[in-house]
């Protein structure tokens, strides 16, 4: 037996994996175990977990895999350092990497053992190398264009491979200063949204605006010889650097743009200012060029390649609206992005480039859902209810889906609580919470209470997978909720709480075999309602999605929700 303990560690969703002879084990989120969004910090709880969870014993880990190497790119990384002016700045990538390098002592330290009993041998793996190993090394393809853009990691924004079998050749990176995530961070912050993570907000607003500032967009960034370059006469990460947190907190970001992006766009909007005309507009043109220039660089490696399959990591991976536009307007026919393609999936990865590229594992598995994380039985929901001082009904499984499908189609908000938690940013049926599409009201329910979110953020739609061609204008999978399609016209009306403003929909399709109970959830909603589709958020009130069935009992308390079934058991207010 050989175990490779995946990790990303020092960076935002810290995370673990493991993975045995091949196969993905487990792998969760240090978030959803201490309880602070987007943890960052050394993920100890995870990598804990992940050993518990399979019986295994610390001196049991043959290697450790960290999606980190202060080592690569080193040259233009000396080179970089010697123009760069902050010493502040120079002194915290220092400390960072410096961190990076006691990984096995940290690790000895979160499983209770002594450093010289951990007898794994530590890797540390290019951090785009990792998340190019989680795009194909997991995907279904036996060959593949691979493409991994984020903000930074190592010192490099984006990375173009080719995979072939069990190995991944890079042929290109683009290094610091240039990224597409910084110029789509930048504009976020200036848009009057600094938090980590909140570029999905931008995403979700650009379809009320109009591209109106595409030409100033294209002065931030623009293609070239070499994919894409930032002017950098409008960011300052290059040359005062930026104060970044990655300890067990929530990360946070320093300001990334100058003074001369406000001479161009005018004054930032400040967080909790109304969102004006102009504010909507600078978020359609942020996506419109983001597209162009992704999608460019999608067509560069197509030509590089020649393949007709494409496997895709990384932060920007995580836009569905760009993503959508892959299959229609590239040469790529077949696309694979897994659940976990933002920083998290590189513990993923990074155990895999271990297994197939370092020790030449066979490849073998291939990771069709993202159930991965804790999973509680009958026993231990029924003592959490218990606890709780609750009353609950355990029904058998049809009866428990129609019944559920009932209360949805009544116009209930349920939280829905299965299985193993989802990996990833996303909730994809197992710690979800489930809505009637039908209502237009929904929308306003859900955030009145228990979200709280900006109005103009969408909802998702949960679809069976073989309904999918019929409500909306593609229907190639999207199981993990990353791909956005247009609504067909004569289904809009019908599904009107998960029909964004640009008549779209963020897809997750849902297959019987991968995920049976809520395929059964809503199948037994679409014999009763005529519409395969519920609308699907996540279960939390701003907090990390709930992970143990104790979290889902305290947020179905404090929220207005209508009802909640953990596992076989029903609850209603």
């Amino acid at each position: 037996m050989t175990s490779i303990l995946g990790l990303n560690a020092y960076h935002g969703d810290a995370a673990a994996a493991l993975v045995v002879d091949g196969e993905l084990v487990n792998a969760v989120e240090e978030e959803r175990l201490n309880r602070v969004k987007h943890s960052a910090g050394f993920p100890g709880l995870a990598a804990r977990w992940c050993l518990e969870d399979a019986g295994l014993e610390p001196q049991q880990v043959d290697h450790v895999a960290v999606s980190r190497d202060p080592k690569a790119n080193l040259v233009p990384k000396l080179l970089r350092a010697a123009r760069t002016p902050s010493l502040a700045f120079l002194r915290s990538r220092l400390a960072n990497a410096a961190r990076v390098g006691s990984v096995k002592e940290e690790l000895a330290s979160a499983l209770g053992v002594r450093d010289r009993d951990l007898t794994a041998r530590v890797h540390h793996v290019e951090h785009h190398r990792t998340h190019c190993a989680s795009a194909f090394l997991v995907s279904p393809f036996e060959e593949a264009a691979v493409l991994s853009v984020d903000g930074f990691g190592d010192f490099a924004s984006t990375m173009l491979a080719r995979g072939r079998g069990s190995r991944v050749d890079v042929l290109d990176r683009v290094l610091f200063p240039h990224s597409l995530g910084i110029f789509y961070t930048a504009v976020t912050q200036w848009l009057g949204f600094p938090s980590y993570g909140d570029e999905g907000k931008v995403m979700g607003l650009a379809p009320y605006g109009e591209p109106a500032y595409v030409g100033e967009m294209r002065r931030l960034l623009h293609q070239n010889d070499r994919l894409f370059e930032l002017d950098l006469a409008y960011f300052v990460h290059h040359a005062e650097g930026v104060d970044m947190t990655w300890d067990q907190a929530t990360p946070t970001i320093g300001r990334l743009y100058s003074p001369r992006l406000e001479q161009l766009l005018g004054p930032p909007r400040a967080r909790g200012e109304p969102i004006e005309r102009r504010h909507e507009d600078v978020a359609a043109s942020l996506q419109a060029v983001l597209e162009e220039v992704y999608l460019g660089v999608i067509r560069t490696l197509h030509a590089r390649t020649g393949s007709r399959n494409l496997a895709l990591a990384g932060g920007v991976a995580l836009n569905a609206v760009a993503n959508g536009r892959i299959r229609a307007e590239t040469p790529f026919e077949e696309l694979y992005i897994q659940p976990a393609a933002g920083d998290s999936g590189t513990a993923i990865g990074a155990a895999y480039h271990v297994w197939n590229e370092v020790l030449g594992g066979p490849r073998g598995f291939i990771m069709r859902h993202a159930f991965t994380g804790p999973a509680y039985d009958d026993v231990a929901i029924a003592g959490s209810i218990a606890a709780a001082g609750l009353d609950a009904r355990r029904l058998a499984d049809e009866e428990l889906y129609e019944h559920t499908a009932g209360l949805v189609a009544d116009g209930k908000v349920v939280g829905w609580f299965q299985g193993r938690a989802e990996f990833g940013p996303r909730a994809l049926g197992n710690r979800s919470i489930v809505v009637d599409p039908r209502r237009t009201d929904m929308k306003d329910v859900l955030n009145a209470r228990i979200k709280h979110r900006e109005a103009f953020r969408p909802f998702a739609p949960s679809i069976l997978a073989e309904e999918v061609g019929e409500w909306y204008e593609d229907d190639y999978p999207s199981p993990f909720m990353i791909l956005v399609y247009k609504t067909r016209a004569d289904k809009r009306a019908q599904i009107p709480a998960v029909n964004h403003v640009d008549d779209t929909g963020r897809v997750q399709t849902v297959e019987r075999d991968v995920n049976p109970s809520y395929y059964a959830l809503i199948d037994a909603f679409r014999r009763r309602t005529g519409v395969p589709v519920v609308l699907n958020t996540s279960f939390n009130e701003n907090e990390p999605i709930v992970c143990t069935p104790e979290e889902a009992l305290a947020c179905f308390g404090k929220t207005r929700m209508d009802a909640l079934v953990l596992g076989n058991h029903v609850i209603e207010r």
